[in-house]
């Protein structure tokens, strides 16, 4: 298809659980339609965290032909990048892609940034509230999960991997329902939301097995590089996952087994927590469109087309 690519959709979103081939499915019909990737992954924002985040960058290489990719390496590791400027940084790519005449083809699997523009989040800058961080630190994270789920607005991800995100989550939801005069509005978008369903089995097997080629590729010495770099045990352990366990590792708390073992462990749940998520958008009536992930790269991408044409 030609560059400047007419839909009745606004937008494509690609998401699925982690190990799905999300990229390299969302760069192939990129290609086809002469559009760019917008990420929408809460981590890859972060410079040098490529392996530990799964940034798969050669997927964005379509027959030789680099796919534009939006929202990756665009903030320094330590800073803590949120929701409110996830979505003032994407309506800046979205604006200048529409200017362009190109299709957005967003991809990711963080469902915050996902629901964010689905549901139209309003945009607002949410300050800390210690009282309400105070009672929920003292619960479970079964029961924080709950209290997430109670509120009609979701601004949860799809990696609440810490305490700490689910908390502060939950702070934005009860700024969202008690201050509702301090919120601008987000613009309603058409979009087609494609789901990459891999069973069971096939995910434990695909997340093996990438976990251990990103240890082959030296994804402990990236993490010890921003240890080296001045980040503090606390600010890696925030993000969660490879990061969290190989840091873990590093300062002597785990050994090398235990940390390879706690963190396929951790990816596993991980990815059965975003089945979850994605179960309960359904629920709330998003409706996603899930395309097997072991079907012929090229049928997955007629199936999308086709959905993009009608």
């Amino acid at each position: 298809m030609p560059e400047g690519f007419k839909s009745r959709y606004d937008l494509l979103i690609i998401t699925g659980p982690t190990a799905s081939g999300k990229t390299s499915l969302a760069a192939m019909v990129a290609d086809g339609v002469g559009g760019e990737i917008i990420s929408a992954d809460s981590r890859q924002v972060y410079r040098r965290m490529d392996l530990g985040t799964g940034k798969d960058l050669n997927d964005y290489s379509v027959g030789g032909k680099q796919i534009p990719y939006h929202l990756i390496d665009i903030a320094e590791p330590g800073y803590k990048y949120n929701v409110f400027e996830y979505q003032r940084d994407f309506l800046k790519v979205f604006s200048g892609l529409k200017e362009r005449n190109v299709f957005p083809v967003v991809c990711g699997g963080s469902g915050m940034y996902i629901d964010s523009i689905v549901k139209g989040y309003r945009l607002f800058e949410v300050p800390p509230d210690t009282s309400l961080r105070r009672i929920l630190e003292e619960k479970t994270m079964e029961e924080l999960t709950e209290i997430l789920a109670t509120y009609r607005k979701l601004h949860n991800t799809t990696d609440i991997d810490t305490k700490k995100r689910v908390i502060r989550a939950i702070e934005i939801e009860h700024f969202n329902s008690t201050s509702k005069e301090k919120q601008t509005s987000f613009p309603d978008l058409k979009s087609l939301i494609i789901g990459i369903s891999v069973d069971r089995e096939s995910r434990r097997r695909n997340i093996s097995a990438r976990l251990r080629q990103r240890l082959v590729e030296g994804m402990v010495e990236e993490v010890k590089r921003l240890l080296d770099e001045g980040l503090s045990e606390e600010s890696m352990i925030y993000y969660g996952l490879e990061y969290k366990y190989i840091t873990m590792f590093l300062m002597g708390r785990l050994s090398y087994d235990e940390m390879v073992h706690n963190l396929e462990t951790a990816i596993h749940q991980f990815a059965k927590r975003q089945m979850t998520w994605f179960r309960g958008m359904e629920r709330k009536g998003i409706k996603i469109h899930w395309i097997d992930g072991e079907l012929p790269m090229e049928e997955k991408v007629r199936s999308i087309l086709d959905l993009l044409r009608n």
